[in-house]
């Protein structure tokens, strides 16, 4: 079976990465958690986590009926590394809702035309109508991290995204929009550990880009953006929530919680949405004192 990009995340893995990812990844039985600093040792078990996301599943339901009798409009935004856990968190948000009021906006690198207009504009173009929720798999953040990493901006066209995106999500909070953003962390072995994973399994390979490949190589570039973007993007308006997702099962949780926990729906029923784990679930300081792997 050929491997996608010549096999450069086995490559990367063999040659490249520090031997401390190499012996993490070799130790780890399924199941375990690679990143010592994380609070917890092995993932949540399935028929624990399953219960709890089915209760949480019922809330979201409630929350949607909520949304569209009352015309309120959500937007979550869901940032991170590659392979942090983006997609597998969003797909367990609607797994059961309506998908005509909840849907998933996942841009392309953007075209000529849009090139040409307002760094927000094809962004703003995709904001929920009354009754709507819209999960943004990845954002505008990518010039802050990505766009910044690869060199893909000037610092004047970052600069100018920061000198604008406070008061960019603050109109939409004044304006009636309930806007939750996400950082959703991985450690660097776990990192590559999902990335190994997709490589070898043909059903996964279409989740691997050019841009994963390389990024592993730009960890610390990564590190110092993220960084920055967080400190410089933190607003009373629309304040960042990070969650360690080292263990994909207590991350999903964590989001779903969150969002639930802000919204004053119909029918809200406080005990199924438990408490917020505070070794999982935080704000900046979370990422710069414990979770930026």
């Amino acid at each position: 079976m050929s491997l996608p990009f010549d096999g450069a995340i086995s490559a990367f893995h063999d040659q490249d990465a520090p031997q401390a990812l190499r012996d993490a990844i070799a130790r780890a039985e399924k199941g375990d958690v690679l990143d010592p600093s994380y609070p917890y040792s092995e993932r949540m078990a399935r028929k624990p986590y399953e219960k709890e996301l089915e209760r949480l599943q019922i809330e979201l339901v409630k929350m949607q009926a909520w949304a569209k009798e009352t015309g309120a409009r959500v937007v979550v935004v869901f940032e991170g590394r590659d392979a942090a856990g983006k997609g597998g968190t969003i797909k367990r948000f609607r797994e059961n809702l309506n998908p005509r009021g909840a849907r998933v906006v996942a841009l392309s690198k953007p075209s000529d035309t849009e090139k040409g207009q307002w760094y927000f504009q094809r962004y703003v173009a995709q904001m929920p109508t009354a009754g709507e929720i819209v999960f943004f798999d990845r954002s505008w953040y990518n010039r802050g991290v990505l766009e910044h990493v690869f060199g893909f901006c000037t610092p004047e066209e970052r600069e100018r995204f920061f000198a604008q995106v406070t008061e960019f999500e603050a109109m939409l909070v004044q304006d009636g929009v309930h806007l939750v953003k996400f950082w959703l962390n991985v450690g660097r072995a776990e990192q590559l550990r999902r990335f190994l994973d997709r490589e070898s399994d043909p059903l996964k390979q279409w989740k691997l880009s050019w841009i994963d490949v390389e990024g592993l190589k730009k960890w610390d570039a990564y590190s110092e953006a993220i960084a920055e973007t967080l400190d410089r993007s933190e607003h009373a308006a629309a304040p960042w929530t990070v969650i360690r997702s080292d263990d994909k099962r207590r991350a999903r949780l964590a989001a779903i919680r969150t969002v639930l926990s802000g919204l004053d729906y119909d029918q809200k029923t406080e005990k199924a949405l438990g408490q917020a784990d505070p070794g999982i679930v935080g704000g900046p300081e979370l990422w710069a004192d414990r979770g930026h792997g």
